[in-house]
């Protein structure tokens, strides 16, 4: 029997079963579990199972199983207890937390489903896996904003985008406000919006690398100016230098017409 503990565990307190209950799809849970699961379902009206999602209208009737509840006593005899999950487990701050789980500490949501519209931790997310009623689901890594992916109008998935009026949409709402816009799937136009970002990410990489090619080669022509001005002024002050000696005007040469210049005087000697 101790191999077979975790058959007498409740699947959403992860505890041994507490007063059993067995619903009509054949799951059991802790009587307060399935209690409280099912209250937060009475503003819908309808009420499903945490494990297989089989969903039942009225509320059923819920009713202590004692051949469960025999057997449990049993394991508690034996001083067998349900191992707890590891403390990994338990959502943190700023985790998305499993909606099947109970109790104060809930454990950390792996996968958000789309049909489901509820955020599963590990263990809660097998009959996702195992059940072929789940294969068709759509699981994606879970987020706490399942509810902007749905249609407010149809509560359907919002797997539509409507390029007549730029907003994603439902498949219901294409055959009511959207009827004979032109839409395509959501994937179909995230990976076209993907495309045009890369082709202008590109341009503007291809305008920064022109830019910053201007740019050098204005700066090479600034650096070359300078060089030239300061090889010109080199070469003036060698071909005009400043005097030493006494100079003295050249005979015959009067000092109206002929201006003192170092290239026309001697030097007096």
């Amino acid at each position: 029997m101790a191999e077979n503990q975790e058959l007498f565990c409740c699947s959403i307190c992860l505890d041994l079963l507490k007063d059993p209950v067995t619903t009509a799809c054949g799951h059991s849970y802790c009587m307060g579990c399935i209690k409280e699961s099912w209250d937060q379902d009475d503003l819908k009206g309808v009420y499903s199972c945490p494990q297989c999602r089989q969903t039942f209208i009225p509320r059923p009737v819920l009713n202590r199983s004692t051949v469960l509840t025999e057997v449990v006593e049993k394991l508690k005899k034996t001083g067998l207890q349900a191992a707890p999950p590891p403390a990994l487990c338990y959502a943190g701050p700023g985790d998305v937390v499993c909606d099947v789980c109970t109790g104060t500490r809930k454990q950390k949501a792996l996968m958000s489903c789309l049909a489901c519209l509820a955020s599963y931790c590990e263990t809660h997310l097998q009959p996702h896996y195992e059940s072929p009623a789940f294969k068709k689901h759509k699981l994606v890594k879970a987020t706490a904003q399942l509810q902007e992916k749905i249609c407010s109008h149809h509560d359907k998935l919002l797997e539509v985008y409507c390029r007549t009026d730029q907003q994603c949409i439902c498949l219901l709402c294409t055959m009511d406000e959207h009827k004979g816009h032109d839409t395509v799937s959501a994937a179909a136009e995230r990976t076209e919006k993907q495309r045009q970002l890369g082709m202008s990410q590109q341009k503007v990489q291809q305008r920064f690398q022109e830019r910053e090619k201007e740019l050098k080669e204005l700066q090479q022509a600034v650096e070359s100016l300078k060089t030239e001005e300061r090889e010109q002024r080199l070469n003036l002050n060698f071909q005009c230098p400043a005097p030493s000696t006494p100079l003295r005007q050249p005979p015959g040469c009067p000092a109206s017409e002929h201006p003192r210049h170092s290239c026309d005087w001697q030097i007096a000697g």
